[in-house]
């Protein structure tokens, strides 16, 4: 859905004065009949996205330069064309407007004749007029509407100051954390030590599944377990409440947070696993990461400002149909189609997300350093943000068997992009001598903040706990693996049966 969404705003995207060629108008009525604004509308129970057309109008200059610095996909004078968008819509519902009042005018007139027939033909007739233009401006107005919201979706969030502009290479580093990284040695390949320790199976899962889809064996498949429960333990000593989510989500939710495919502009691939549904049904996909049912649970509801912020943690599995180029990031289960993601996810007034991005990341290196992993926190470029994300931070871990650093976490902070998307706002704290509840329109509420983070990838920190903690005897062939002494509480093999785990 969303490729066709891009492809719908590459073909509304018009010229001033919206002279489209008839190419364009024939790929354009194409798109519509088979994915229009009102079918998509009818399967969903959310109100449509309200976003801030008059900051895009005011700033085009801004906003242009953003998206380019961001390599979002859509093309360079999408802005402008947005800004005069805006102006037409503008003074189309500006002339609706007032038609709708004369004919209202006219109406009472018509009421008020009663033996003047002449004069009351005339309004009549007069009344007539104004029911075709009006009529006129409607749909001229609704679809200048349609195509206002269809651009203005693919406009990337504001990006921080302090954020680089550039490629992947471009990142800062903020802190680094843990031991000192071992030497990079293939002699640590997780998928080596994994197999020879058994503890996952690549070759039964291609049987069943395909490439990129893994069994996790004996200490493997305690290991997800331990990782999972400490996680979420950690999570919720630091205040977020937990939560088991939905993998399967409307496409629609997916879409208004901001999940749209960068890597294959192909509408013909997916990142997204799509499941077949009847045509009566709303479109269906298997969740990327547990964010997208998290953001859900806030959809279209207003929350006090004394309730903020609102922080909960999920557990769920993240479906990712793209899993990677070929290569190392492909190898093992460094880059999966499936696996277990533990998520943290905030809802705060707009004064206080910049805090609760520093408070996320504080939770997710205090997870990390409990694992004794070395790692380290980067400060994400411009090209590396995602649609939604106006600041991220990712963490990467030292895996020496890949010869690399190796992400495991994310946490970025969307302010009010899902927000707008999804209806999320909260009601101000306010004084006696300030208007009540009851006075202000819920149309004028703020927008809410969110915030998203892992807290546990979970195959990347088992690949980052083998690599790193693979034990060799005489002959370098793997015989244990030291694992940290804060899973302990979680396993579920106290006994050792194998006598392969050992406890730093």
């Amino acid at each position: 859905m969303v490729h066709c969404a891009f492809a719908l705003a590459l073909a509304l995207h018009v010229a001033p004065r919206r002279l489209v060629s008839k190419r364009v108008a024939s790929v354009v009525s194409r798109l519509r009949r088979a994915s229009t604004r009102a079918d998509q509308q009818a399967f969903t129970t959310l109100p449509e996205p309200r976003l801030d057309y008059r900051s895009i109008a005011h700033n085009v200059e801004l906003k242009t330069a953003n998206a380019a610095n961001r390599k979002a996909p859509i093309p360079p004078d999408s802005v402008a064309t947005i800004a005069l968008l805006y102006r037409d819509y503008t003074a189309s519902s500006k002339t609706l407007n007032s038609r709708r009042n004369a004919r209202s005018i006219v109406s009472d007139e018509i009421k008020k004749q009663s033996g003047d027939h002449s004069t009351k033909r005339k309004a009549i007739e007069d009344a007539k007029v104004l029911k075709a233009e009006i009529s006129r401006l409607e749909l001229e107005t609704a679809e200048l509407k349609d195509r206002l919201l269809t651009l203005a979706l693919a406009v990337p969030n504001d990006t921080h100051a302090d954020v680089c502009v550039g490629p992947e290479s471009s990142a800062k580093t903020l802190s680094t954390h843990g031991p000192e990284c071992l030497a990079a040695s293939p002699q640590r390949d997780h998928v080596s030590i994994g197999k020879q320790l058994g503890l996952l199976d690549l070759e039964s899962a291609s049987t069943a599944t395909g490439s990129s889809w893994y069994y996790l064996l004996n200490e493997g498949a305690l290991l997800e377990l331990a990782l999972t429960n400490y996680a979420l333990s950690m999570a919720i000593a630091h205040g977020f409440v937990p939560v088991t989510t939905p993998d399967v989500v409307r496409a629609d939710i997916a879409s208004r947070c901001g999940f749209q495919p960068r890597d294959h502009p192909d509408s013909s691939v997916s990142q997204a696993y799509h499941i077949q549904t009847p045509p009566s049904s709303p479109e269906l996909l298997l969740s990327g990461t547990a964010e997208i049912p998290l953001a859900a649970m806030f959809a279209n509801k207003i929350y006090p400002q004394t309730s903020l912020p609102q922080k909960v943690v999920g557990l769920g599995r993240a479906f990712r149909a793209e899993a990677g180029a070929r290569g190392a990031d492909t190898r093992g289960l460094y880059r999966v189609h499936q696996f277990s993601k533990v998520e943290l996810f905030a809802v705060t007034s707009v004064e206080s997300s910049e805090q609760m991005m520093e408070d996320m990341r504080q939770t997710q290196t205090a997870i990390y350093d409990g694992l004794g992993l070395p790692f380290r926190v980067l400060d994400m470029p411009t090209e590396e943000l995602g649609a939604s994300a106006y600041r991220k931070f990712d963490m990467e871990a030292w895996m020496p068997g890949r010869g690399s650093w190796g992400e495991i976490s994310s946490l970025s902070n969307c302010t009010d992009y899902q927000s707008r998307r999804l209806h999320i706002r909260y009601r101000p704290s306010t004084s006696a001598t300030e208007s009540s509840e009851s006075e202000t329109s819920p149309s004028s509420l703020p927008f809410a903040h969110t915030l998203n983070g892992t807290a546990a990838a979970i195959p990347r920190l088992i690949v980052a706990l083998i690599e790193n903690g693979a034990q060799f005897d005489a002959d370098c062939k793997p015989v244990g693996l030291v694992l940290p002494s804060v899973l302990r509480p979680y396993w579920l093999d106290p006994e050792n049966k194998r006598g392969i785990i050992h406890w730093s």
